[in-house]
């Protein structure tokens, strides 16, 4: 018998080894910021539920100087987010064909970050609209 231990491959640092696994760890952080942005929504829900008076706070909070930074932070974020959710769409779902043909993957990405800016578009709207 020999005395000499088993390979054991270190698993330190695996993700910076290779571009895609980096893009891969940057995506799934994204997340930490959808969640991030999702409390601070629910805490103007809470605060809505509260009266106007602590809406209105929750509101001026949200115009700080550190909620400025941290809103353009986000919004980095989604729009990282978003485009490499839907860069990885054509790869994840079924092969899609229309008209006999193999939708390519560039057509799928690009319709769906178009679906998306008008969605967003569309939100901003009617925002501004409720808003003048």
């Amino acid at each position: 018998m020999s005395n000499r231990r088993p390979y054991v491959r270190s698993m330190d640092g695996w993700w910076k080894r290779d571009a895609y696994f980096i893009r891969y760890m940057a995506r799934e952080v994204t997340a930490v910021f959808v969640a991030a942005y999702a409390i601070v929504l629910l805490f103007g829900l809470v605060r809505l539920a509260q009266g106007e008076a602590a809406f209105n706070g929750w509101l001026q909070y949200l115009k700080t100087p550190w909620m400025l930074v941290f809103h353009l932070i986000v919004l980095g974020t989604f729009v990282y987010h978003t485009w490499s959710w839907f860069n990885i769409m054509p790869k994840t779902m079924p092969i899609m064909f229309v008209g006999g043909k193999r939708v390519q993957p560039g057509t799928i990405t690009g319709s769906g970050i178009a679906a998306a800016v008008v969605a967003c578009l569309a939100v901003l709207l009617i925002v501004k609209g409720m808003h003048p």
